[in-house]
């Protein structure tokens, strides 16, 4: 058995945790923050069966396109003092995933 960790943009977590209940993986929410953007996350963590591995990250692959976005930043201005905003277009999206062996497995 592996346990899958995939973090995924709040954007996508409902629909991802949706697509992987009706794929039959039970899956567990947590709300966490992401520290490049600062912005919300969702980790979703699952148990799976070796031989189910693939089909989940399939799944979450499909659910969590990459896209861009514009983000301001703050920039100093030299000589003056000040801050300005400067747009600034990045890739968000996606998924960051781990899996993990599992030594047990007890469902209570």
């Amino acid at each position: 058995m592996k346990m899958v960790y995939a973090i995924v943009r709040d954007e996508d977590g409902n629909r991802v945790m949706s697509k992987l209940n009706k794929c039959g993986f039970s899956v567990t929410k947590l709300a966490t923050t992401g520290g490049f953007l600062r912005s919300g996350n969702t980790t979703l963590i699952s148990g799976v069966e070796d031989d189910k591995v693939d089909e989940a990250i399939s799944v979450i692959k499909k659910e969590c396109e990459t896209r861009k976005q514009v983000v301001v930043t703050s920039s100093p201005m030299v000589g003056i003092g000040n801050y300005t905003s400067i747009p600034v277009t990045v890739d968000v999206g996606g998924a960051t995933i781990f899996v993990m062996d599992i030594e047990k497995f007890e469902k209570i």
